[in-house]
């Protein structure tokens, strides 16, 4: 019994140092573009890139984006880091898709039509935001 009250006792002093290292963090970054103009094309928004060190790995992603004018039909939306494209619904949302990839990578946001054909004049990304939850 005495082997047990001392192992609860020294519990939260083995577990303190693993708790003060797990680092938590946020951070947002936005861009404009690009344009789109044909089906069948994946279009690259610029990088989203975190403004400073974020050590840890990522946990939740939420994302915003904003057209010139409402999507026509077949629009697909990839967020993606160097190795990994989870598909997002939606102008706006969260996705724990990239979990696990390193907070500091370079995100964007990859736009493509289904089929073939032009797009309306003048359709673009007005605006592409990322915020990154890492721990």
């Amino acid at each position: 019994m005495r082997r047990w009250c001392w192992a609860l006792m020294m519990l939260p002093i083995i577990a303190l140092p693993l708790a003060a290292n797990a680092a938590t963090g946020a951070w947002t970054a936005n861009a404009s573009g690009p344009s789109l103009g044909v089906r069948g094309n994946w279009m690259k928004s610029p990088a989203l890139r975190a403004p400073s060190s974020a050590p840890g790995t990522i946990s939740v992603v939420n994302w915003r984006y904003q057209l010139s004018r409402p999507a026509p039909s077949g629009l697909v939306v990839r967020l993606c880091a160097a190795d990994r494209c989870v598909e997002i619904e939606g102008a706006s949302g969260s996705t724990r898709g990239l979990a696990n990839v390193a907070a500091e990578e370079t995100l964007h946001l990859a736009f493509g039509f289904q089929g073939q054909g032009a797009l309306p004049p003048g359709l673009r990304v007005v605006s592409s935001e990322v915020t990154v939850n890492y721990h």
